[in-house]
């Protein structure tokens, strides 16, 4: 009797029910398009910093699903260098974290581009630059082999662990993963939001390498959904939802490779998970938003370089009490042009004093309803 999916005789057919999908992807492909739409409407640069968030959240949260905690300011700085993004100063990265990135993007902006071995094998070589996992050495930029026993997914102590599920022997990955990448490369006709789904599934269960397979899974993902929009531009991140739901995730995955081909289940919830993660969209880009709004209301009113150099700053959320000295400093200007530009901007009602005063009087960007009203 078959325990494992790739250990049927009808692996890799797999099938689902499109009347129980149908109404869950509608939904899907209209946020997705309702998002787009409203990305499209906010200008280049406030896109491009809601991309750069999305890339964040994509490789920390994808990390996290491993374990792995990720410093969040060296993502971002490695992010922002390889975009061409102006953040500021940026901070020196790790080699590890360098990989993930170059992967993430990679699968992203280059979405269109045939998934291949050698791409893969990349991948597999940036996720691990030293060639170990942890204290272990691992075959890098090739297909695991069976010289350490069968490779299995265990959790729980030595000498109890549970056996969550056993991959297909190293003899059978050649063909398997042709297979796989002849059936990623071409058009079966499936929605591109549903071959997301299988495409995650299809590869965890074949578990080509010793270590990695979910990260490069979830990067498989965003590329098919980058096809799905016809689009390099990420504004959200799946992984960080399927972070909130990692025992979901996991749970359903385990059930789905010990299950049949019949896939509806897992697609119900990879749908809905996506669908919520559309739901999360307005929290995670909210700093992006509020600048968006702001400079929307601001449309009709003149401002000097200085002025919007340091509005940005305080949208992007400048840390401490704003003061002349302080907008001298960041606009690289005299005491006297940054008391006349922070001036013109409290006579608009754009910005407001805070209390107290004298050299430590500090001011306030206002944001909402009033803003340049």
């Amino acid at each position: 009797m078959s325990v494992y999916i790739h250990e049927r005789m009808d692996w890799p057919r797999f099938h689902w029910s499109i009347e129980r999908l149908a109404g869950r992807l509608a939904a899907v492909r209209l946020r997705q398009g309702r998002l787009l739409g409203r990305m499209e409407a906010m200008g280049f640069s406030l896109r491009a910093e809601a991309v750069l968030h999305s890339r964040i959240e994509e490789v920390l949260k994808s990390s996290e699903i491993e374990g792995e905690i990720l410093d969040r300011e060296q993502v971002r700085s490695s992010i922002a260098r390889r975009l061409g993004m102006n953040i500021g100063a940026l901070v020196s990265t790790s080699r590890e974290i360098e990989g993930v990135v170059e992967m993430v993007l990679d699968a992203t902006q280059n979405y269109d581009k045939p998934l291949t071995r050698e791409r893969l094998f990349s991948w597999h070589a940036s996720l691990f630059p030293t060639g170990y996992s942890g204290m272990s050495k691992i075959k890098i930029g090739a297909w695991r082999d069976d010289a350490k026993g069968p490779m299995q997914v265990v959790s729980g102590p030595i000498g109890r662990e549970y056996v969550h599920f056993k991959a297909p022997a190293a003899h059978r990955l050649e063909k398997e993963m042709t297979v796989f990448l002849e059936w990623f490369n071409g058009d079966d006709g499936t929605d591109l939001v549903l071959r997301a789904c299988i495409a995650h599934l299809w590869f965890v269960t074949i578990h080509p390498f010793e270590d990695g397979n979910g990260r490069i899974a979830r990067a498989i993902v965003d590329m098919t959904l980058a096809r799905s929009e016809q689009s390099a531009e990420r504004f959200y991140s799946m992984s960080a939802q399927m972070r909130q739901e990692r025992g979901a995730y996991y749970g359903g995955l385990e059930a789905a490779q010990k299950g049949t081909l019949d896939i509806t289940e897992r697609m119900e919830w990879f749908l809905d998970c996506l669908n919520r993660t559309f739901d999360g969209v307005e929290e995670t880009l909210s700093a992006v938003f509020r600048k968006a709004r702001f400079w929307q209301s601001c449309a009709a009113m003149p401002f000097n370089e200085r002025q919007k150099t340091i509005i940005n700053k305080l949208l992007d959320g400048f840390e401490g009490k704003l003061t002349s000295s302080k907008w001298a400093k960041l606009a690289k200007c005299s005491q006297d042009t940054a008391l006349r530009d922070i001036q013109d901007l409290l006579e608009r009602g754009v910005f407001a004093k805070n209390p107290g005063g004298g050299r430590s009087t500090s001011y306030t960007l206002i944001v909402g309803a009033d803003s340049c009203h």
